[in-house]
């Protein structure tokens, strides 16, 4: 560890360095003109944000008042005390148009009590033409919708957004400059909408202890709200002005203050859960024999999961046991000659909750990592200018063995090592804002498991270097100890060495047992870097983005995510666009050109590649993206495993060393046809693609160049408000250039369907399948979801085969052949406590 105090006293002397840089308090950063009289003598009635007269109030801090007489939330804000509310109004469009007059008129009133935050949006419009309907939670976009920006720490670094369409469904979610809206945060609140005669009306109340919050007399919060109109072209309206020639988004935003009157409260939230499932599957002890399906034992899974507010800026949350089953699975992905790993995004609740701080260029934390936690618990918070966040998890599934290995004389030796038991995480992030926009973070993680310890501590920042140049950079550092893989690594040449190793990485003798072990592992220590750093420069009508990055051979980063080692690559980009013209038939056009090469850490070439894309926003909310370019791979038959010896021969058939021109092009269209039908589709093909994984005998694989095309297709249609259905199709296809084999075609089609009864009681069904595997997975879920917390699931899960392979014996089941299914009850309720 002693490797990374430099990486520590940096990170200090940053925080105290950026602590003697005062913070400006200018409510609109953009405004080119001040408060002081004209040559009359008086105050301006306007100042200049870009290239628009912006009222001088609206430059101001807005005061919410403060009301005592309650209200009903019923979407129409016709009670006595919305009359005496903050008012928001005169709203610029900033899409298509550039701060131009709006289609239609909005409103949106303000005001508050102790416990909780009102907003009432008015949106005049034609009734007939207006597009809603009953959807779930956050599916809002593609149809009429409003929504604001809280900035409750008032940083112009990250904010609440919260968005509703006219029947109040809500969408909430967590604004992070430089990286964009994450929707998967679930907040607490209120809100209902009507559809009038003279357009619809949301009404929104929102608990103030479901915010985290800088509190105290005179503070202010980051303010803006906009409003959607699907049908003008995505046409979008905000409150306050957007200079395009200005990089970023919240530094745009207005302030609201008079919040002096919150009472805090310290709340406790507990929410017990219980899933009760059947289920039935193959037994490979009698399945050859009699073809059917054991039903287990019934499980109960029961967890709770607790979150205290320790203050309104500081949250403890814990889980005891808790349930993570996946209500609603990952989509199907095609996974035929994926030569790095997939990514998928996180969706338990537990660890939603703060991981915006978590989040830094180079993925070193992925939640996902734990897989299967019995214990873990989570501090996060923010005190003046800094942000922090400490998580330790306690995760059961690598050493959760099934019965099949359990039982197996020849697996036991080599799990029992392993056997229950449990992998540690640690991880620890600070981050430390200075100036307007600029902040520096670091951040370390572990993970413990025998024969498995590894090490990460990194700095990184983000930077405005001007209006319209801002920056990010990070170094990591890793310390590591298990098995590497050493392709070079010869065993003949050192016979104790390699028994040594066997012994190490996952062989040996135990109980008088012989195993043999991975004799191509080392298990050593392997210390590593990574690092990342780019600049993007932004305007209206131009702009360009350069970055460099990289991890060297032995990068682990056990919390993380982590694709290739290995490697650096650098990238540079530059784009022109036109001004945007609202009425003409190309609204707007973007052309970018761009270049990059990816090289490993001896300095030999991997990718290089250079290209152009144009794309074309165009009437009626269509638009069309077009991609060319051409690229020069090679590949190194140690990235592959083990490379050729004298007394052996080595991964790659053939060549050790291969190369070739490619050239790709991309094609897109997608539209909001309107209020019932949505499309998107997708073409790819590329020439002389790598096909990594032909087999050819011996352990050994051939790649070979070849002709890929894959595409997607996908529809959605709301025939009535309450419904909505989909279907998509991907189609992904290589055929070696050598021999004309088809190496894969793939076929994924998924269909979905969905009823709202009601805002809070659906019923979907799903269906996948998957050409490659032969398999079909199907879901049929009844749910009911008033709250975040409180839920109610009943559904049925199946997975079966069509003319596929029987898992056990590796032979081929005609017809239908069901690999499992199972029945599931699932609830939960939130109890909700202040103090």
């Amino acid at each position: 560890m002693s490797k990374f105090l430099p990486f520590l006293f940096t990170v200090i002397f940053c925080f105290c360095a950026a602590a003697q840089v005062p913070q400006s308090a200018a409510p609109a950063s953009t405004a080119k003109a001040t408060n002081t009289p004209n040559s009359a003598g008086t105050e301006p009635a306007t100042v200049k944000m870009g290239n628009v007269e912006v009222p001088i109030e609206k430059t101001r801090p807005m005061t919410v008042p403060k009301f005592a007489v309650p209200i009903t939330i019923d979407g129409r804000p016709n009670e006595e005390a919305w009359k005496d509310a903050a008012v928001f109004k005169d709203f610029y469009q900033t899409s298509p148009g550039d701060n131009i007059a709006p289609s239609k008129p909005t409103e949106v009133l303000m005001m508050y009590d102790e416990k909780n935050l009102y907003v009432a949006f008015k949106c005049w419009d034609e009734k007939d033409k207006i597009r809603a309907t009953l959807a779930k939670r956050d599916n809002v976009y593609g149809e009429d919708n409003v929504r604001m920006w809280l900035d409750t720490y008032n940083d112009q670094r990250r904010a609440y957004v919260l968005g509703f369409n006219p029947l109040g469904i809500q969408q909430d979610g967590i604004f992070t400059e430089g990286r964009g809206a994450d929707f998967s945060v679930d907040i607490v609140m209120e809100s209902k909408g009507v559809i009038e005669d003279w357009g619809w009306s949301v009404e929104v109340k929102i608990p103030f202890k479901s915010l985290r919050y800088s509190a105290g007399k005179g503070k202010h919060w980051g303010f803006n709200v906009a409003r959607n109109i699907d049908r003008f072209n995505d046409e979008f309206d905000q409150w306050l002005p957007d200079d395009r020639n200005v990089s970023g988004f919240l530094i745009k935003h207005g302030k609201i203050t008079g919040l002096d009157g919150i009472t805090y409260e310290r709340t406790l939230e507990i929410v017990p859960s219980v899933t009760i499932s059947e289920t039935g599957k193959r037994n490979s002890a009698i399945e050859v024999a009699t073809g059917r399906l054991i039903n287990q034992p019934i499980k109960q899974d029961i967890g709770v999961t607790l979150k205290y507010s320790l203050s309104p800026n500081i949250t403890l949350d814990a889980a005891i046991n808790p349930d993570f089953a996946e209500i609603e699975a990952d989509a199907p992905v095609i996974t035929a000659n994926q030569r790095f790993p997939i990514f998928f995004q996180e969706k338990r609740p537990f660890f939603l909750e703060g991981a915006d701080i978590f989040q830094t260029p180079l993925a070193i934390y992925d939640s996902r990592s734990i897989v299967d936690p019995d214990f873990a618990t989570k501090l996060t918070g923010k005190i003046g200018k800094n942000s922090f966040g400490f998580m330790v998890a306690s995760d059961k599934a690598p050493g959760n063995f099934g019965e099949s290995e359990r039982n197996d004389p020849f697996r036991r030796p080599v799990i029992d090592e392993f056997l229950d038991k449990n992998a540690i995480f640690g991880v620890l992030r600070v981050k430390r804002d200075f100036g307007k926009e600029n902040n520096i973070g670091f951040f370390a993680t572990y993970r413990g498991f025998p024969e498995r310890k590894n090490f990460l501590a990194s700095i990184d920042g983000r930077f405005k270097l001007n209006p319209r140049l801002t920056s990010q950079v990070q170094l990591v550092g890793t310390h590591t100890r298990r098995c590497f893989f050493d392709p070079e690594f010869e065993p003949l040449v050192n016979p104790a060495e390699a028994l040594r190793n066997s012994e190490l990485c996952g062989g040996g003798t135990f109980g008088g047992v012989t195993v043999a072990g991975n004799q191509f592992q080392q298990y050593r220590t392997g210390n590593a870097v990574g690092y990342y750093a780019n600049l993007d420069y932004t305007e209206d009508v131009k702009g360009w983005y350069a970055e460099v990055g990289g991890r060297t051979q032995d990068f682990t980063a056990d919390v993380g995510f982590t694709r290739r080692t290995d490697t650096n690559f650098a990238f540079f980009a530059n784009r022109l666009s036109t001004k945007s013209k609202p009425k003409s038939a190309i609204i707007r056009a973007n052309w970018q050109q761009y270049s990059g090469i990816d090289y490993d850490w001896k300095g030999r070439l991997q990718r290089w590649r250079a290209g152009t894309t144009v794309g074309l926003s165009l009437q009626r909310t269509m638009f069309l993206f077009f991609e060319g370019g051409a690229s020069y791979e090679k590949l190194y038959e140690e990235e592959f495993g083990l490379r050729r010896m004298p007394t052996r021969v080595g991964r790659f058939f053939a060549a050790p060393t291969r190369g070739t021109w490619q050239n790709f092009w991309y094609g897109e269209i997608n539209q909001n046809l309107n209020k019932h039908f949505f499309y998107y589709v997708w073409v790819n093909y590329q020439n002389n693609a790598y096909d990594f994984f032909f087999p050819a005998g011996n352990g050994q694989i051939n790649p070979g160049p070849g002709k890929a095309f894959d595409s997607e297709a996908y529809f959605e249609w709301k025939p009535v408000d309450p419904l909505r259905a989909s279907v998509s199709y991907r189609k992904s296809r290589l055929v070696r250039n050598d021999n004309r084999v088809r190496t894969f075609d793939a076929d994924v089609v998924s269909v979905r369907s969905t009823y709202q009864f009601s805002r809070f009681l659906f019923t979907r069904l799903r269906l996948d399948y998957d050409s490659l595997e032969k398999n079909f997975a199907g879901q049929l879920l009844f749910g009911w979801t008033p709250s975040p917390g409180k839920a109610l699931y009943v559904g049925y899960n199946d997975n079966f085969n069509y003319n596929g392979f029987n898992p056990f014996t590796g032979q081929i089941d005609r017809g239908f052949e069901r690999n499992n299914r199972t029945f599931f009850i699932r609830a939960s309720y939130l109890f909700r406590k202040s103090f």
